[in-house]
């Protein structure tokens, strides 16, 4: 279930988006960049649309994913 991120609270998404960021196995390729920078490019994507928060009922567990992967 896509849950809109304009309804989770701001401490809510900022944590989500920081616990995707820093989770292991993230790459983010060969240029190193900043917790901050990258919790603010994934704010991006979901203004533009190109990511949502995606809730499973089955786990309980939300995660972004890309739009197009969907």
């Amino acid at each position: 279930m896509i849950i809109p991120w304009e309804q989770l609270q701001p401490d809510t998404l900022t944590s989500l988006i920081k616990e995707f960021v820093t989770r292991d196995g993230t790459d983010y390729g060969f240029k190193e960049t900043t917790t901050e920078t990258r919790i603010e490019q994934v704010r991006a994507k979901l203004r533009q649309g190109e990511a949502v928060v995606l809730f499973s009922q089955s786990t309980g567990q939300c995660n972004i994913v890309a739009r197009n992967s969907l």
